[in-house]
């Protein structure tokens, strides 16, 4: 039984790092002081599916008329095992979170294992039994469908408003002691606006998406995750003319806690500001005795840069995250055997916060000011 426990040691956490310093680290932020973010073609919405340790994932978030979130996810994962070769998995992921208000139910989760995945001619497309994320011929929108659980039947349609961006010129930050052979690297891809319409049906009732507001996210962790980040923070917020998103991680204090801050903020029209002059701050906090972290209570999320017209651009979110909607134990699966031994050997510690908070987009675009209420959801995550 320890041998298993020693396995699972390696296929969730690996060996601790030696600490390389901020050296070892080539941010996403050094590409885009010369082009601050480049809008993306279809060719890099292409899935990877890389033959090495690696965490590839899309995410759609779409927002009901009715006041219902909800992410869906596929989440293509490779662990290189020394005694096995690669091990390949491949989910879908389904989480609804229901109005504040008139559910006695805050939210549904589902995580199913997919088998038999195919990806079309140029990867930018995937099948996987009783699951497709299909990107349209003019890239403009993406179907989402799955019945691979009947707790959560999906059948939406994501379409682009706007261009889609990733920071600098190739959304990626890299890690190695060579940097021109990097060992690892992460990158984000993203389309800040968009619009949804599908449904979600679970077993009370059909959920329309209809003329809702959505977003997707194409990620790649090209190395262990918890070797390329120690916590991360997330936003997306949509209001009737302006959306914002913001992606950010710190790395472990191997490579120097480097913090890497991806977001933009655009309309209908385009994009106003984009790039990785952000922050995320927690400013506030308290003792969370449950996971041992400090959950935060109070954020401030800020974007800055120049539009296209030279103007500067200063954004900000901040106020109280109110009430955490969960907090997801992403070991969950693992014995707590097992995640003592992890937590005691490389201070490997996982847990995800989610809010919705009710706060207000304060935007200012040279001499103009504008104040924007919009929906929000915003996660926190503490790893090592």
């Amino acid at each position: 039984m320890f041998n298993w426990a020693k396995q699972q040691i390696a296929y969730v956490a690996g060996t601790q790092e030696p600490v390389y310093g901020p050296s070892a680290v080539k941010s996403v932020a050094e590409e885009a002081e010369e082009t601050p973010f480049t809008e993306l073609q279809r060719e890099n919405l292409a899935w990877l599916a890389m033959q090495s340790t690696c965490v590839e994932t899309q995410i759609f978030y779409a927002y009901s008329q009715a006041g219902h979130v909800a992410f869906v996810e596929v989440i293509y994962s490779n662990v290189a095992l020394h005694h096995s070769g690669l091990r390949t998995t491949c989910q879908f992921v389904c989480k609804l979170f229901y109005p504040k208000v008139g559910k006695p139910k805050s939210h549904l989760w589902t995580s199913t294992p997919l088998s038999n995945v195919e990806l079309n001619d140029d990867n930018t497309s995937f099948f996987a039994g009783e699951c497709e994320v299909e990107l349209s011929e003019d890239s403009s929108f993406y179907t989402i469908k799955s019945s691979s659980d009947e707790r959560a039947i999906v059948d939406l349609k994501v379409s682009r408003v706007g261009p889609g961006f990733r920071a600098g010129t190739s959304g990626s930050t890299y890690f190695g002691t060579d940097l021109k052979n990097p060992w690892g690297f992460m990158r984000h891809a993203f389309w800040p606006r968009c619009v949804s319409e599908g449904s979600i049906t679970t077993k009370e009732k059909e959920i329309d998406f209809k003329d809702g507001h959505a977003s997707f996210i194409h990620a790649l962790q090209g190395m262990k995750p918890h070797h390329a980040a120690a916590k991360w923070n997330f936003l997306n917020f949509h209001g009737d003319k302006y959306s914002a998103i913001m992606m950010e991680f710190t790395t472990p204090a191997s490579y120097g806690s480097t913090v890497v801050n991806v977001g933009c903020i655009t309309t209908d029209d385009g994009i106003v500001v984009a790039g990785c002059n952000g922050t995320a701050t927690h400013t506030d906090s308290k003792d969370d005795p449950v996971t041992g972290w400090q959950e935060p209570t109070e954020a401030r999320y800020t974007w800055s840069g120049t539009d296209k017209d030279g103007k500067t651009v200063e954004g900000v979110i901040e106020g109280s995250l109110g009430d955490k909607i969960d907090c997801v134990d992403i070991m969950e699966e693992v014995p707590g055997f097992v995640k003592t031994i992890i937590a005691g050997a490389v201070g490997t510690r996982p847990y995800l916060y989610q809010f919705r908070p009710e706060l207000t987009l304060k935007l200012k675009i040279g001499d103009e000011e504008v104040v924007e209420k919009g929906k929000m959801y915003a996660e926190a995550t503490f790893i090592s």
